[in-house]
């Protein structure tokens, strides 16, 4: 009786699920569903491309920390930040389907410690802090957040596997989720580059003076007493743009738990795994489609965010653009905002792979003339919209090829479900990985160049390391991600024999259950 039981209630289960199917099947994925997933993957855009652009210029000239220390955070942070993205994904994986869901309640009880550390981590305590105590402080909240951030992410986009519809659905909601997030980076940069950059441009203004011989020593005198408030205001800037990200956070959490509901996918269930940890790592890192698309990523990633570490140090101090920098951002991300339609549409036509490679081959021009020239604001803003174009296509191409190698994996091995916030947790590890490797190596580099925090103008070992950081590093490491992309094994036509075979596996459960019926 009892297992008679419990077989009228899985096969109840495999009939929800089965009518769930269908239904996704017949209406796709809801356009309502696809902007609330969307908006969900702002928060994470928004604070990580404002740490992206500023943490760094923020450690070095506005708490005035020494570049070996703000290297180890930047370094450390990040490293944390992608050990912990694995863990979260297995605990996200064993965690049990509520009537929320299965992914959506970590989303949202994340998000109110995620906030909290975020605004923290703009926050000078004191006026004058130890360098022990001023590393202790920033380093903390920067492990913290990271975390918590982790704890909202990963679920957040293993959830584009759970919408409903078909690869096809899924594909225009990554196009939207891209185009949200990319926006989200232009708010990002706006609210931060709007409220912080008019106090950057101040200090280049009075740098301008302290390094004009004709203007009179009593003016020197004024421009000095004037740094130290410009700085008060430079701190208190910061706070004021964290806790606008923060709000916008929380808004978009409360959309993602209010428009989007979890869908049964083919061959999975939503429910807790019963792999060990190891196991189940060891399986998704021997994928060899999920490896050359990983490692692809993960270089492509790690030249973008090189460049994009730097630009702001570069064009303060090696272009002689400080007081523009933060327009070039807006810039450059509303062309990445506005070509994210340009790429779907290509990406459609052309087939994902090859679309990649043009859209990443295009920034490696921009880079070279931009780190050849110095003070040319039209040129600047020229490559600023190319730079944006190419930054589109890496935003969506790889996450738009992840659903296709979880797909991939879901047919060679049946028997292994569930496991997709694995695959992308370690697909996020990697590319914030990349980040600290670049935010870290390039701060460690301007430390033995000669880099000191506050002062106007530097060495010509320091205009020179940023010149290499901005441009022959980056274009270096772009080529082998391009060389990544060559070898990855899913072309359009694999994409379609993937689909059938998914199509023809949730039909057996079907077949069986009406033959055990006959």
């Amino acid at each position: 009786m009892v297992s008679s039981s419990g077989d009228h209630h899985a096969a109840e289960n495999m009939d929800c699920a089965a009518e769930n199917d269908n239904r996704s099947k017949a209406t796709g994925i809801p356009l309502s569903r696809k902007l609330c997933y969307a908006i969900g993957g702002m928060p994470y855009q928004m604070t990580s491309n404002a740490k992206g652009f500023f943490m760094q210029i923020f450690l070095l000239d506005v708490v005035k920390m020494g570049a070996s220390y703000a290297s180890i955070i930047l370094f450390l942070g990040r490293a944390w930040d992608a050990v912990t993205d694995p863990m979260i994904g297995y605990a996200v994986s064993k965690s049990r389907r509520t009537r929320f869901g299965k992914l959506i309640p970590w989303i949202v009880f994340s998000m109110p410690f995620g906030v909290v550390s975020y605004i923290m981590l703009w926050y000078t305590p004191q006026d004058t802090m130890s360098p022990a105590f001023s590393f202790c402080w920033y380093f903390v909240w920067c492990c913290l957040f990271d975390t918590f951030m982790s704890c909202y992410h990963v679920p957040y986009s293993s959830l584009n596997m759970f919408l409903g519809g078909n690869d096809r659905d899924r594909d225009s909601a990554t196009g939207y989720r891209m185009g949200m997030e990319v926006f989200a980076t232009l708010a990002g940069a706006a609210i931060q580059g709007q409220i912080v950059g008019m106090y950057h441009a101040k200090r280049s203004q009075v740098c301008s003076m302290q390094n004009d011989t004709d203007v009179p020593a009593a003016n020197h005198t004024a421009s000095l007493s004037d740094t130290t408030e410009n700085l008060q205001n430079t701190r208190k800037a910061y706070v004021t743009a964290a806790l606008v990200i923060g709000f916008i956070y929380f808004m978009c959490c409360l959309v993602v738990f209010l428009g989007v509901k979890e869908q049964l996918a083919p061959l999975s269930k939503l429910d807790s795994i019963n792999l060990p940890y190891l196991t189940g790592m060891k399986m998704v890192v021997c994928h060899i489609p999920y490896v050359k698309l990983v490692f692809g990523f993960l270089f492509a990633s790690l030249a973008f965010q090189m460049a994009q570490g730097n630009f702001a140090l570069f064009c303060t101090h090696a272009a002689d653009m400080g007081g523009s920098f933060q327009h070039l951002v807006i810039i450059l991300l509303t062309a990445a905002t506005l070509s994210t339609p340009l790429w779907q549409t290509v990406l459609v036509k052309l087939g994902k792979k090859t679309t990649i490679f043009i859209g990443l081959f295009t920034y490696i021009p921009t880079l070279i003339i931009i780190s050849l020239l110095r003070n040319s604001l039209p040129v600047f803003i020229i490559m600023s919209v190319l730079a944006g174009t190419s930054l589109s296509a890496l935003y969506l191409l790889p996450w738009s090829m992840l659903p296709d190698v979880v797909d991939d994996f879901k047919v060679k091995n049946p028997s292994c479900q569930d496991l997709e916030p694995l695959f992308y947790s370690c697909y996020v590890f990697f590319n914030k990985f990349g980040g600290g490797v670049a935010v870290g190596i390039s701060t460690l580099v301007l430390h033995f160049a000669g880099y000191k925090p506050g002062v106007c103008k530097h060495n010509s070992q320091v205009i020179f390391s940023l010149q290499m950081l901005f441009a022959p590093v980056p274009i270096c490491l772009l080529l082998i991600g391009m060389v990544m992309f060559y070898f990855y094994p899913i072309t359009e036509k694999r994409r379609q024999e993937i689909q059938t075979a998914l199509k023809k596996a949730a039909e057996h459960p079907k077949r069986r259950r009406t033959e055990a019926m006959k």
